[in-house]
């Protein structure tokens, strides 16, 4: 069984972005460094928080900063690549200075899209925590669930609380649609 999971271990090992501070516009292709996918696919995060949620897509490089605006404000993006193998961290935060942020991670590999969310660099007493998240993906399978973390658990096991929680990465196919709500 062990040996099974270790093509799919080795391919969750590579979905951990690298990243450096080179601001581009997420809106742009650029050449030799994040590749968007053409076609279906991708998350639309939505702010039910009562205070401005701020976002950066973060691949090699760190996009311009996007605004949730408090109470239904949203960002979405299409499946990026990245050129140097590592993934795609959309990164939220309640300030302007990527602080405390909740993290959902992508990584392409053939026509399959694995994600997660992660709390690893959130900081104890969070709003994101306080009112909770959950993300719902447009189709589902035994490896492509949706995630709930409720209002006020500090421990949710559906997301990275530290580097090792390998049981909270997920595999769906690439057309896959996400909807993350932030305030559930």
């Amino acid at each position: 069984m062990m040996f099974k999971s270790l093509p799919l271990m080795a391919t969750l090992a590579t979905a951990l972005p690298y990243f450096t501070n080179t601001t581009i516009p997420t809106n742009t292709t650029t050449s030799g460094t994040v590749v968007r996918r053409d076609g279906s696919g991708g998350v639309n995060i939505v702010n039910n928080l009562d205070s401005t949620v701020y976002a950066w897509s973060v691949s090699d490089r760190v996009s311009h900063m996007h605004t949730l605006s408090a109470g239904g404000g949203s960002y979405q993006e299409s499946w990026q690549s990245n050129d140097n193998g590592g993934g795609i961290s959309i990164k939220l935060s309640l300030s302007e200075d990527q602080s405390d942020v909740l993290q959902f991670e992508y990584t392409q590999s053939g026509d399959t899209i694995f994600w997660d969310m992660s709390c690893i660099d959130m900081g104890s007493g969070s709003s994101f925590t306080k009112y909770g998240f959950a993300v719902q993906p447009s189709q589902s399978g035994d490896n492509c669930p949706s995630v709930n973390c409720g209002a006020g658990d500090e421990s949710c096991a559906e997301a990275y609380l530290q580097p090792k929680d390998d049981h909270a990465t997920h595999g769906c196919p690439i057309d896959t649609s996400f909807q993350l709500s932030l305030g559930n």
